[in-house]
This record gives structure tokens, sequence and C-alpha cells, in this order.
């Protein structure tokens, strides 16, 4: 790895806008669960914080799939812009509710539904947009930056949250998350995006409904895709609500309270930077199978909160679990685009979307009342057991121990070795041509 900033910074300066815009962005989206969180905790109760969090993740049952479709048929910078501009109003308007004191919980549950929608819409068309921004060569330095931002959010995000609520309330904390909206608006204007493939935009004038269709066969006709949907699935249902709904609470009740979840927060986002970072530094040849191998670690986040080893015990954990998220999730990304056809990154990422996070708030809206009724830690360690076993039967499919990179995108993630095949310029210039046009078309978990 040269010295500096990583190559594909240096050298494509439409990614140096999305990144710049994102690593702001993705700071203050870090920002505002943990302000609105003890800020829901004052007017009501830990289900009330499940219910609203679930209002935020409903949109992307309902509306990411047809996200996907309008941001490969629109454009996806387009898409993401809008998006940008809708979270940025409201976000600015439940600060305004938090700062007068008139907010109530309904209010914030309306609210968390609309910044869902925006998100469902800017979700797909990013995962789309990133194979715009670069050449095939440095995808996956490409991905692994991005998610960088994220585990760096994980941790300077809550850090920020923290300080900010301890001085001045979580009004303000929710207001800043407003202002890198518009930041991240700026840069996408900004930006100048390479089109789609010309020989691969063959379905570009079909219909909505073909499109949508075209984008379910690229789902079912892959079985490591379409298993591994189901385990994410998995994932988000039965894992993620003890870091949202019990986590706060067990560490309300048997930890030191804010200060015992922020110490945990932050060492896993720590380990969500040692993971990003070694998918930036190492080439790896079968993606999907390391990532169905760290969805498995990943998947016992809920064990770990839930194993009365302590705040620091749990931390160190943590941390391991960071490291295995981390890897899941950009490996993953990387080898939906690089495994399915350019027009559809977007649609395929939607469905992605849909029934991850689209299922998600089942299991926040069940967490804290099953919590209460078999009690929490074995309500944890069995949020574990699911998600764990549906990871191992993803990774008993024969082709997700199978599946290997494209050949030409083997390099190594920054630097390109030089025992790497070169793609013949024409094939180059043909899989990803050079920007023509400011207005052709923009994942963050």
């Amino acid at each position: 790895m040269s010295l500096g900033l990583p190559a594909v910074l240096r050298e494509q300066p439409s990614f140096r806008l999305l990144f710049a815009g994102q690593a702001l962005s993705v700071i203050g989206d870090r920002i505002t669960p943990v302000a609105l969180a003890f800020a829901v905790l004052e007017l009501g109760s830990a289900t009330d914080l499940g219910i609203i969090f679930a209002a935020g993740a409903l949109p992307f049952a309902l509306f990411a799939v047809a996200g996907g479709v309008l941001a490969d048929r629109v454009g996806r910078r387009e898409v993401m812009l809008v998006s940008d501009v809708v979270r940025a109003i409201v976000q600015a308007f439940t600060a305004s509710i938090l700062l007068t004191g008139i907010a109530e919980v309904w209010m914030l549950i309306v609210l968390s539904a609309t910044y869902g929608m925006g998100s469902a819409l800017f979700s797909p068309a990013l995962n789309g947009l990133i194979p715009q921004t670069v050449g095939p060569r440095d995808l996956q330095s490409a991905n692994a930056l991005l998610a960088l931002t994220r585990s760096a959010a994980n941790v300077v995000g809550p850090a920020v949250a923290g300080v900010v609520v301890a001085l001045v309330g979580s009004g303000e904390a929710i207001a800043l998350d407003a202002a890198t909206f518009v930041v991240s608006a700026l840069c996408l204007v900004r930006m100048r995006v390479r089109p789609v493939p010309a020989g691969a935009a063959q379905d570009a004038h079909d219909g909505f409904l073909a499109q949508l269709r075209a984008g379910w066969y690229e789902v079912r006709s892959r079985t490591w895709l379409r298993r591994g949907l189901v385990a994410m699935s998995s994932y988000h249902v039965f894992v993620l609500p003890s870091v949202f709904v019990l986590g706060p609470l067990l560490a309300d009740t048997q930890l030191d309270g804010a200060s015992s979840w922020a110490i945990i927060v932050a060492a896993f986002g720590l380990g969500t930077i040692v993971g990003n970072a070694a998918a930036l530094r190492f080439s790896i040849r079968r993606p999907i199978l390391v990532a169905a191998l760290a969805l498995v670690v990943a998947s016992l986040q809920a064990a770990i909160i839930g194993s009365g080893l302590g705040t620091w015990g749990i931390a160190g954990l943590e941390a391991v679990a960071g490291v295995g998220v981390a890897l899941f999730f950009t490996l993953w990304d990387l080898s939906l685009q690089e495994q399915v056809p350019p027009q559809a990154v977007a649609r395929v990422s939607s469905y992605d979307f849909a029934v991850s996070l689209g299922l998600m708030p089942l299991g926040l809206a069940v967490a804290a009342p099953i919590a209460d009724a078999i009690g929490l830690q074995r309500t944890l360690w069995g949020m574990s057991a699911l998600g764990v076993t549906s990871a191992l039967v993803w990774l008993a499919a024969p082709s997700v121990r199978r599946l290997e990179r494209p050949q030409a995108t083997r390099a190594g993630p920054v630097d390109v070795p030089a025992d790497v095949p070169v793609v013949p310029q024409a094939a180059a210039a043909a899989a990803s041509p050079e920007v023509v046009s400011p207005g052709s078309s923009g994942r963050a978990r």
C-alpha cells in the first residue's frame, strides 16, 4: 500500500466527492440513534424506542424495491440527492420539536418513518452508484473505504453524540445530523459519474414492472444470493434488536448506564475499523465465502451482550464481532457489484434492503416484550442461536464455497501487483467508459 491517500481517492475525483459526503453524513447517522434513544427514554419506555426504530426500518420493506427500480431508471445520483434533501428536512424538524419541548412519541414515529422512506431510496442507489465512480480494479478499495467511514463513525459518532447530548441536548445533536445531509447533497451535485455500460443497458426502455421482474430474476437465479438474503434477514430480525433495543436496556439495568454502553459501542466500532482495513489491504479471492464466515461471527453479538461478562468483557468480544460485521457487509456489497449485471445492481440491492432492514421492525417491536416475558439474558442467547444457525446454513451452500471474483478484478485493493493480468484497453473502456455527463445518475448500513 502506498503512503498518503489510497490511489482510488487520488485518482478518482467523483469517488473522492462521494467519499467526502458519505464520511461526514455517516457520522451524523451514528449520532442520531444515541441522541434519539435518550430523548425517547425521557418521553416514554424501551418499547416506545423499539417502535420508533421499527418505524424507521419498515419503509425498507415497502419502498426499497421500488427505489431500486427507480434508481436504475432515472439515475442513481439523482435519487440519492432527493433522499438527502428529504432527510435533511426531516432531521431539522425533529430537532426543532425536541428543542422546543413539544415532541411526543407519535410525532417521532411519523418522522422516523419519513426518514426511513428517504433511506430506503438512498441505500440501493448508493450500491449501484459506486461502480460508476471507479473502475473494476478499484471496486474492492472503494467499498472498503466507504465501509471504513462507517466503521470510524461507529466510534466518532456515539462519542460526539454523548458530548453534544450531555452539554446541550438531543435536539442539537440531531440538528447536527441534518447539516451533514446538506453537505452530502452538495457533494452529489458536483459529481460526474460514468454511465452504465451501453451494452448492459438493454432493459433501459422496459416498463417499471418488467424491470422489477428482471431484478428478481437476477436474485433467484443465484443460489448464493438467495440464501445470503435469508441469512442477512435473520441477522437483522434476530440479532440487531439486541443492539438497538436490548443492549441499552441491559446497560441501563445491569451495568453503568450510558457510559457502559458508549464503551461497548466504541469497542465494536474499533473492531469494524480493523475489519474494513483488512478488506482494504488484502485482495480476497472468494469474498462470499469469507462473508459467510464473518456473518457467523457477527451473529454472536446478542449472546456477547447477554454474556454477563461486565462492561469491558462485553466490549472486548464486541470488538471481535465488529471485525465480522465489517467484513460481511463490505464483501457482500462487493459481490453484488461484481456478480450482478451493471444495469441491475441497484434493483438487486433493493431486494437486499427490503428483506433485511424491511423485516427488522418485527424484531425491534417484539424484542422488549419477549425479554419481559422470558428474561433478558435468555432472550439475547436465543437471538444469537437463531442468527448463527441461519448463517451456518448459508455457509453450507456449495456455491458459497466455490464463487470467485471475476478474473479481471483480482488486483490488490490499492496498488495493482505486477503479476495481475491487465484488462485490454478496449475491454476496459467497454467495462467502464469515461465520464461524459454530469447528470447520469448513488449504502449505508
